[in-house]
């Protein structure tokens, strides 16, 4: 066992005054179980205001946790696939109670979320041949759209700061909008170039030669791993083994169950980084939603507290809903809505479980933050093409797609534009930019315009 092994708190070098600190007691799991399920009623505002609520109550209110641990962890969880959030929140509770611990946290961090939104799901499938529900949509639309653009510039902003970065956006968007290459194919390549260029050309992604860590102690991790693994993955499979045998690979709820499990492996950089892909598949493959609801899920989700990743389960609840055999609609978007938060959430909870340990060791990993730092860059070029299908398909009734070779055009069709659309988009762009309105503020506004524009 190394020195540092044998550390009790003091100094490590001569002449070092030596201290002693109190070992640490965590707080009662009643307290844990109290303040993740306030934090999971308030978490409105995305992952950044969703972290801050958590750094306010954890680390500044309480201090069960210190400063530095708080960033390690957040750094750790923005390198796996999923909403960095809640898997922060799991790590957390994880650090605590161990696997009680995170799966309190983590549960109650989604589960005010995932009811709320179902409640509207529910809402919206029925309401949504009435007019007057779809004029209240039309603002929610043009208010979805400002705030993309709005994440857009702010994520641009920031991960934007080198050449190479720059370049791999623009080359992102073009791979996505312009020749439809697959979401998956694009993230993973970019995060396989930042691996290679970390290796060859740090300063290329901005990477800062940091000091090594000490790693932690491996022999007692495996086994540990190995059994986290296993059980976790099966946690994850269950249902889709029920689907598969007593329904069928045809079924919908299979496709669905597919389709949010393959998703779940390949989210890297928040909600907005798939859901281009997302719409895509779930509009133009599946047929499960019309270009516009894609925006009202999304309405939704920017209006509940949880994950804005917590719109899958939109997606799954009207694609069962609408495809329900051999159930009744409702039934099957109860299901629909089931599996896909759970094949969203789980996998959450397997990658924290597993890696957490870990979590030293992949601090001192250059190529996986070189993969990182690119993959977060090719993001802003998803994000972009994100902002632009929304603003076509919220702007214009018909927008018309012609392929030429590898090459997809979009051609929207002109005298289709939807004024109506276009004037909230306006109003919704000055309340976010110049009025700084907060999210729900500007959602409720805009839907109220919507609404009073819509039935004229």
């Amino acid at each position: 066992m190394s020195d540092l092994d044998d550390s009790d708190g003091t100094d490590a070098y001569p002449g070092a005054q030596v201290t002693h600190t109190e070992p640490f007691m965590p707080p009662p799991f009643s307290s844990v179980f109290n303040t993740f399920f306030r934090i999971g009623l308030l978490s409105f505002g995305g992952p950044a205001g969703q972290i801050a609520l958590m750094h306010k109550e954890i680390v500044e209110s309480r201090q069960w946790i210190d400063e530095d641990a708080f960033l390690n962890a957040l750094n750790f969880c923005h390198l796996l696939p999923g909403p960095e959030a809640q898997q922060l929140a799991t790590y957390i509770g994880w650090k605590l109670h161990g696997l009680k611990g995170g799966l309190a946290a983590g549960l109650l961090f989604i589960l005010p979320g995932v009811f709320v939104i179902l409640a509207l799901s529910i809402l919206y499938a029925y309401a949504a041949q009435l007019d007057w529900f779809a004029a209240l949509f039309l603002g929610i639309k043009a208010a979805v759209l400002a705030i993309v653009v709005e994440a857009l510039i702010r994520i641009g902003k920031r991960a934007l700061n080198t050449h190479l970065k720059q370049g791999l956006a623009v080359a992102a968007f073009i791979a996505l909008f312009a020749f439809n290459l697959p979401f998956p194919l694009v993230v993973l390549g970019a995060g396989l170039l930042g691996m290679v260029v970390a290796s060859l050309r740090p300063e290329w992604l901005g990477l800062a030669i940091s000091r090594p860590i000490a790693p932690t102690r491996q022999d007692a991790l495996w086994p540990s791993t190995l059994r986290t693994i296993i059980v976790w993955g099966a946690i994850w499979a269950a249902p889709m083994l029920w689907v598969f045998f007593s329904l069928g690979s045809d079924h919908v709820l299979w496709k669905i169950g597919a389709f949010f499990s393959q998703l779940a492996v390949v989210t890297f950089g928040g909600a907005y980084a798939v859901l281009a892909f997302m719409a895509q598949e779930a509009v133009q493959s599946y047929g499960w939603l019309a270009p516009g609801e894609m925006a009202d899920g999304l309405g939704l989700a920017e209006s509940t507290p949880g994950p804005l990743i917590m719109v899958t389960q939109f997606v799954g609840y009207l694609a069962a809903f609408r495809a329900p055999e051999p159930f009744s609609p409702i039934v099957a978007g109860l299901m629909g809505a089931a599996i896909t938060t759970w094949v969203t959430f789980a996998p959450c909870f397997l990658w924290i479980f597993t890696f957490a340990p870990w979590i030293e060791r992949l601090q001192n990993a250059p190529k996986l933050k070189g993969g990182l730092a690119a993959v977060t860059a090719a993001v802003v070029g998803v994000i972009a093409n994100l902002t632009v299908w929304f603003a076509l398909h919220v702007l214009f009734k018909r927008v018309n797609e012609t392929d030429i070779g590898a090459l997809r055009l979009y051609q929207p069709v002109l005298d289709s534009l939807d004024w109506r659309a276009a004037l909230l988009t306006a109003l919704a762009a000055i309340l976010l930019f110049r009025m700084r309105l907060n999210v729900i503020g500007l959602l409720a506004v805009s839907a109220l315009i919507g609404f009073g524009l819509g039935i004229v």
